[in-house]
């Protein structure tokens, strides 16, 4: 634990935050509502040491808290859940509630201090908004698409087919008013413009990938490869035991953003002068094409990692 430093493990639900503090142990109970934040601040105000606040990823509802607790001053990190669970695991804990949950974060951080993801700046909190509804506005038309295609030649299929069509056309000008606004978001931000074009000069992403992945992904550019692809959930997880040498499979990371890559791998293993070679000798081995497409996009990460770093546009060098 660091010293002098209070924990607080907070369980972010829809109506309550209930919370556990170290070294004390003692726990509270508020309202997830603004009254109950500022609650919360004063009560953290009142506390003798320095303090630290973390809180599970959860879809969005930490995000009121996170604000306010970081804009009055606070240290507060968003931590990510399938590690929180793994340390639950190791310490023998199979039972789940509220309480319980906001024990485990906060022994969590005394455990792993260095873990969690600082609050990013308002621009990127609409960029990763803008982005998010996009990705779901796209699989809403897919599975319409997909719906259309399946359906069998019916009586009702005539009067369907008028609303479909209506539906279709309304997500597309959903999609084409969200990727305006995303571009009004780039162009408005400096750095986050410059990055964007640093992104772009990859043969592979495009706009939609450039933005997501400064929206999903705003350690890119200080981090190692093996870190870039381990947070995407690119990196290969060994499983070996003894003289076993189990199949290496890609595990965890950020979903929606590992499923743009996936997107810009297919173009970048069609486009990409330096990764259409390595595509085309990983298929020549009998690679399976989901595994070419996975390696393509972790080197299509590496490489973006890297470009970023070093502020240079990306150049045609052989890439291993």
């Amino acid at each position: 634990m660091m010293a002098g430093t209070t924990l607080i493990g907070i369980d972010v639900s829809r109506d309550w935050l209930d919370g556990f503090c170290l070294p004390c142990g003692c726990r509270f109970r508020i309202p997830n509502s603004a009254d109950g934040h500022a609650q919360l601040a004063e009560m953290i105000r009142a506390l003798p040491a320095s303090s630290k606040i973390g809180f599970e990823a959860t879809g969005g509802q930490e995000w009121a808290l996170w604000t306010w607790l970081v804009g009055a001053g606070m240290d507060a990190v968003q931590l990510p859940p399938a590690q929180i669970k793994a340390f639950a695991l190791s310490q023998g804990r199979r039972a789940k509630t509220d309480r319980i949950d906001a024990e485990l974060i906060a022994r969590f951080m005394s455990f792993r201090p260095e873990a969690g993801r600082r609050l990013p700046s308002e621009k990127l909190r609409v960029l990763r908004a803008l982005t998010t509804r996009r990705a779901q506005t796209v699989e809403m038309r897919k599975r319409l698409i997909a719906q259309i295609g399946a359906r069998t030649k019916q009586d009702v299929a005539a009067e369907l087919e008028a609303l479909d069509g209506d539906l279709r056309t309304m997500l597309e000008i959903q999609i084409h008013a969200l990727e305006q606004r995303i571009a009004g978001i780039l162009a408005q931000e400096e750095i986050l413009a410059a990055k964007a074009e640093l992104l772009r000069s990859i043969p592979g992403i495009g706009p939609v990938s450039a933005a997501m992945l400064l929206a999903e992904m705003p350690e890119l550019g200080r981090m190692t490869a093996g870190e870039a692809a381990s947070m995407t959930g690119l990196a290969p997880v060994p499983h070996d035991s003894g003289a076993m040498r189990g199949r290496r499979m890609i595990a965890g990371g950020r979903r929606a953003l590992r499923h743009v890559l996936f997107q810009a791998a297919l173009a970048a293993a069609c486009h990409n002068p330096i990764l259409k070679v390595v595509a085309k000798r990983l298929k020549e081995k009998g690679k399976p094409h989901k595994l070419v497409i996975i390696a393509i996009a972790r080197r299509l990460i590496t490489i973006a990692n890297a470009v970023l770093r070093s502020g240079l546009p990306w150049q045609p060098q052989p890439t291993a």
